[in-house]
């Protein structure tokens, strides 16, 4: 997929425009590399030499328009930055690992499989180097038809069209693991390995009949559809919601509440943070600082302008959910900045 790089001002403009819409408690692991914290709180930066990459998702999703808006609080605290239009998840991992950008949005999830080599990362080199930088949002499981498809379990999902996500994309790796969860396999359904704004533009046309989106709720794709269909969710709910969990217990039981999209009853799903990754070579004092920027009142009304879910969920007490517990370890520079604040021991 081609790439988008778009100016810090340009994508915050689009942030602004968008319209606001609807862990555990274990000790986040300390730094395994021999990396120290940066020495002191206020260590200087010399703000104007240097980059800062973002990496955020597709256009018609809230990585977008959230991550613009975090390039935005880097540039007005002086440092040189773009954000950059990416594939998501996946793509942002291989990105990061291989030097291509400071920050990058990325599902928890994922971002496990890598560090540990399972799912599908098995096989490949585990990906010790990723380093965390702060959690973000609960990313919620949201499987979207409509009225007229008939379906409303996941078994009514054999047989039938349904677009899964990029391939090891976040939304791709979530949907595998949910037909897991449900004894079942791609095989039970007609696979498409469609971004879901790509599957739920078919779904308008009468060419795919289920959507994974794995995103923030009032995700924009999702609520333009509901202008032309009545718009239902099928539900990870019960022994399959069990299974999930209890297999992969970085997912959580949440809901999608009915006046988020105007249907007819809350549903039940599953959901996973988002976190923000940064590269393991920037300075310590440089990742102290823009965290210092992130959650000032400027910094946090700034992205929290740019959607409803980053206003009402990207706070500073909320820092370390996704990571407390994983085996995800935080830059130093970040360890240094929670134990600073009192939120890491």
């Amino acid at each position: 997929m081609m790439k988008k790089v778009v100016s810090a001002a340009m994508i915050a403009a689009l942030a602004l425009s968008v319209a606001a819409c609807g862990g555990g408690d274990k000790k986040a692991d300390a730094p395994k590399d021999g990396a120290k914290p940066a020495a002191t709180a206020t260590a200087k930066v010399d703000r104007s030499k240097e980059f800062i990459t973002v990496l955020t998702g597709p256009t018609s999703g809230i990585y977008f328009p959230i991550g613009g808006a975090f390039s935005k609080v880097v540039g007005e605290m002086g440092y040189k930055t773009s954000a950059t239009a990416t594939g998501a998840t996946g793509e942002n991992i291989n990105a990061i690992l291989t030097g291509k950008g400071e920050l990058a949005i990325a599902m928890s999830d994922s971002v496990i499989q890598a560090v540990e080599g399972f799912g599908a990362y098995e096989g490949k080199p585990k990906a010790t180097d990723l380093r965390a930088m702060m959690g973000l949002w609960p990313n919620v499981v949201q499987i979207v038809t409509t009225s007229d498809s008939g379906i409303k379990s996941f078994k009514d999902i054999k047989g039938k069209r349904v677009g899964v996500g990029a391939p090891n994309s976040g939304v791709e790796l979530n949907a595998r693991m949910i037909f897991e969860a449900n004894g079942m396999t791609y095989k039970d359904a007609k696979v498409d390995y469609l971004s879901y704004g790509e599957a739920i533009d078919q779904m308008k046309n009468g060419q795919c009949d289920v959507a994974f989106v794995t995103s923030g709720l009032g995700n924009a794709t999702i609520k333009e559809l509901g202008t032309t269909k009545k718009i239902v969710f099928v539900p990870v709910e019960g022994e399959a919601l069990q299974n999930l969990t209890k297999k992969y217990p970085f997912y959580v039981e949440w809901k999608i509440p009915k006046a988020t999209y105007g249907t007819d009853a809350d549903t039940t799903t599953a959901a996973v943070m988002n976190i923000m990754l940064v590269s393991k070579k920037l300075p310590d004092a440089v990742v102290y600082d823009l965290l210092d920027g992130f959650y000032s009142e400027k910094g946090l009304a700034t992205i929290g302008a740019s959607h409803a879910t980053a206003k009402r969920e990207i706070k500073l007490d909320t820092a370390l959910r996704g990571l407390k517990g994983t085996s995800v370890q935080l830059h130093p520079g970040a360890e240094k900045f929670y134990k600073d604040k009192g939120i890491l021991k």
